[in-house]
């Protein structure tokens, strides 16, 4: 308490002043993460990281929290950003620096990179580790906020740690990294949002993965460069993904390529996981940015895992920064090209010809006596470690492909497709009055389905289509959309019917597969005799069909047959809504 003689108009006052009132009491937050306060054996509540990165974010202005969109669980997801020089204008920032996206806890029971990124972000913002010099980072804090809020410490039965942890699906009990082509959930449709505001050069997925055994705490799962393609590909394959394993090798981090076996000794070698683009790196893959999805061993401590999830990323921003020009200018190059190719390809198979030898580090392993079933059970050895060379089969050739067309036109009432093309930022525009124009149709010929549900569809799955050319009523409010644009290769992998992912596939069409007006044969055997006698190639096409002994056997199977050749027969039945303009 400091007394001051003050000066007044015709008085002098004496009064006191406490500075304790005037100075504002600095805030104090203890960024030890609860990862940290345990030792390494538990993991932050959903509440927790949010109120942890919303501290950073008020303690040092290189940090930035945003809510970007809602999730089914009914709370916000959530963007934090790092950036050095604290200047958060993505657009200005994109023509100077590369940006390094992570996403974090799309199965909250593989919470490891949610530790992991809660401490790079402190560390960053702390100045204690080294900064990019052209690179911001951006990061989902927790993508599956239903599934992180469900912490249960039973269901991933094999895992090692944490003591309690999240649940694979989200609020609505969907696996969110099947969800990114046909975005069931909010959490997929805030996703777009994010990501086209953010425009990621490098996308990383932290996960938590298991189907055998063996040494490595990390393993990594790049998006196929095969599939990625061209020179951003070649960089992916032969620059990127080996800097990374050196990196890592030299802060003492064994990495390999995530393996691909279940319930198997991987020495007999094993194929590089194709990521489609119902998964995160596969969709990041279809806008050329270059995507990574962690794999740690989920057998191995939770406090490894952590932090070799750490150390990975610090690497993956340390190459990412290194390259920073380079990358801009592949991916920059990769869309412009994208734009000359002239057909696009949509299905892939491990080229056999092509492999890579590994010197793998697994355990030894033999099927011993089941001592619950009585049938032989595979048993690892961890006392007989081995490394030996194991091959890898890490290239794919394409196995179809379709003709680019120079636009689509989809009729308005597909509204559900609509919705996520221009989630996406897909261009478009409707068409001003009806108009009678030539385009491509397609007929579904031929499809199998999946017999049992997978995440809330009935899947097709080999799909043909037979095409014409036709005169089709396009109508006012229907939209065309120019494959000349960003979204090329996102177009061609959700519209093309035949393709892995499409929308056709994910059964977003499935009403066109049903006949909706039929005949009651009584009546229509009328006709059917009278279209035979007026049409002699007809009847001539009729009888050689009959040659078929169960056509020949089918009253109903001949005239249907007949039914789908008449004016009848209604044009939409197995007709594919979406037209091509070629």
């Amino acid at each position: 308490m400091k007394n001051f003689l003050v000066a007044t108009v015709g008085s002098l006052l004496l009064i006191s002043c406490d500075f304790s009132n005037y100075i504002k009491e600095e805030k104090s937050f203890d960024f030890t993460t609860v990862f940290e306060q345990s030792q390494g054996q538990s993991t932050a509540t959903y509440p927790e990281v949010i109120a942890y990165y919303e501290n950073l974010a008020s303690e040092y202005p290189s940090v930035k929290l945003m809510e970007m969109g809602q999730t089914d669980s009914g709370h916000p997801l959530h963007l934090a950003l790092f950036s050095r020089s604290e200047n958060f204008d993505l657009e200005l920032l994109r023509e100077s620096h590369t940006t390094v996206m992570i996403l974090n806890g799309i199965h909250p029971g593989e919470s490891d990179g949610i530790d992991a990124t809660m401490m790079l972000f402190r560390d960053l913002a702390q100045d204690s580790i080294h900064l990019p010099r052209q690179t911001l980072i951006a990061t989902i804090p927790v993508y599956n906020v239903g599934g992180a809020l469900n912490r249960n410490s039973t269901t991933r039965t094999n895992q090692n740690g944490p003591e309690e942890y999240g649940f694979r699906g989200n609020a609505r009990n969907y696996d969110l990294n099947r969800d990114f082509i046909k975005a069931d959930t909010r959490n997929a449709k805030s996703f777009y949002e994010i990501f086209h505001y953010v425009r990621p050069d490098v996308f990383i997925d932290n996960h938590v993965s298991n189907g055998a055994d063996y040494q490595y705490a990390l393993t990594h799962l790049f998006t196929q460069h095969n599939k990625l393609g061209g020179k951003l590909g070649e960089y992916l394959h032969t620059e990127m993904m080996p800097a990374l394993e050196d990196a890592l090798n030299k802060k003492d981090w064994d990495i390999t390529p995530y393996v691909n076996v279940f319930n198997d000794v991987p020495d007999k070698g094993f194929v590089q996981f194709m990521d489609y683009p119902r998964y995160s790196t596969g969709y990041a893959a279809l806008w050329n940015t270059l995507s990574l999805m962690v794999e740690t061993h989920m057998l191995k401590p939770y406090q490894d895992r952590v932090w070799g999830t750490y150390e990975l990323m610090r690497s993956m921003i340390d190459i990412t920064d290194e390259d920073s020009q380079l990358i801009k200018e592949l991916r920059e190059e990769a869309f412009q090209s994208q734009q000359r190719n002239e057909r696009f390809s949509f299905d892939f198979k491990a080229d056999s010809s092509q492999s890579t030898t590994l010197q793998f580090k697994g355990y030894e392993g033999q099927l011993v006596e089941s001592a619950v079933t009585g049938m032989p059970r595979l048993k690892y050895d961890r006392n007989a470690p081995f490394t030996r060379e194991v091959i890898y089969y890490n290239h794919f050739k394409p196995t179809r492909e379709v003709s680019i067309p120079k636009a689509y036109v989809i009729p308005r009432g597909w509204w559900n497709v609509i919705e996520r093309l221009k989630l996406n930022g897909v261009e478009m525009d409707q068409i001003e009055k009806d108009t009678l124009m030539s385009a491509q149709v397609y007929r579904i010929e031929d499809y199998k389905t999946r017999p049992a549900p997978y995440e809330g569809h009935y899947l097709h799955y080999d799909t043909q289509v037979s095409s014409s050319q036709e005169q089709v009523l396009v109508r006012q409010g229907d939209y065309l959309i120019p494959t000349d644009q960003p979204a090329r290769r996102y177009l061609l992998a959700a519209l093309e019917p035949e393709a892995t992912d499409s929308f056709f596939n994910w059964n977003f069409f499935d009403s066109v597969l049903q006949q909706k007006e039929h005949f009651s044969a009584y009546v229509f055997e009328d006709i059917a005799q009278q279209m035979l006698h007026e049409q002699p190639e007809l009847k001539k096409e009729f009888q050689a069909k009959k040659a078929d002994p169960a056509f020949a056997k089918s009253a109903y199977a001949q005239l249907n047959w007949i039914y789908q050749q008449s004016p009848h027969y209604e044009a939409s039945h197995l007709r594919y809504p979406v037209f091509r303009l070629n």
